[in-house]
C-alpha cells in the first residue's frame, strides 16, 4: 500500500497593505488645487459681474484672491493626504472625513463675516466648490 498526499496552495483574499504611490496622488492633487483655483475664481467674477461684489470689513476681495487662498489650502489638503498616505491605517477614509469637517469649519469665519448676507454665501459657496473638486481628487488616489 503507498500513501499520497497533496499539497494545496493556500490562497487569501485579505487586503493589501501596500501603499499607493506618492508620485500621482501629488499630481492629482496639485492638478485638483488649480482647478479649484480657477473655478473658485470664476464663481466670484461670475458674482461681480451680477452686481454681488465680494467686500469684508469694507474692503473688497479680488477675484485672483479666490485662486491664491484655494490653491494654499489645497495644498495644505495635499500634504494632509500625503501624511495619512505614510500614517494612516485607512487613509482614504480619514482623509475624506477629516476634510469635510474642516470645509465646514471653514463656513465658520464666513458666517460671522462683517459682510453682507449675499457676500456669505458666495464666500460659503466658493468653500463647496473648491472642497467638491479637491477632495474627492485626492481622496481617488489614496489605497
Amino acid at each position: 500500500m503507498s500513501v499520497t498526499t497533496a499539497a494545496h496552495a493556500a490562497t487569501t483574499t485579505e487586503p493589501t497593505t501596500e501603499k499607493t504611490p506618492v508620485a500621482p496622488l501629488i499630481g492629482d492633487g496639485l492638478r485638483a488645487a488649480c482647478v479649484a483655483g480657477a473655478a473658485t475664481t470664476t464663481v466670484a467674477a461670475a458674482a461681480d459681474v451680477l452686481g454681488m461684489s465680494p467686500v469684508v470689513g469694507g474692503a473688497p476681495i479680488p477675484a485672483f484672491g479666490f485662486a491664491v487662498l484655494t490653491v494654499i489650502f489645497s495644498v495644505v489638503g495635499l500634504v494632509l493626504a500625503v501624511v495619512l498616505r505614510f500614517a494612516a491605517r485607512r487613509p482614504r477614509t480619514v482623509f475624506v472625513r477629516t476634510t469635510i469637517v474642516l470645509t465646514v469649519l471653514s463656513l465658520v469665519p464666513d458666517i460671522t463675516a462683517d459682510a453682507t448676507t449675499t457676500t456669505k454665501v458666495l464666500l460659503m459657496l466658493t468653500h463647496v466648490v473648491a472642497a467638491a473638486i479637491v477632495i474627492p481628487a485626492i481622496a481617488r488616489r489614496l489605497s
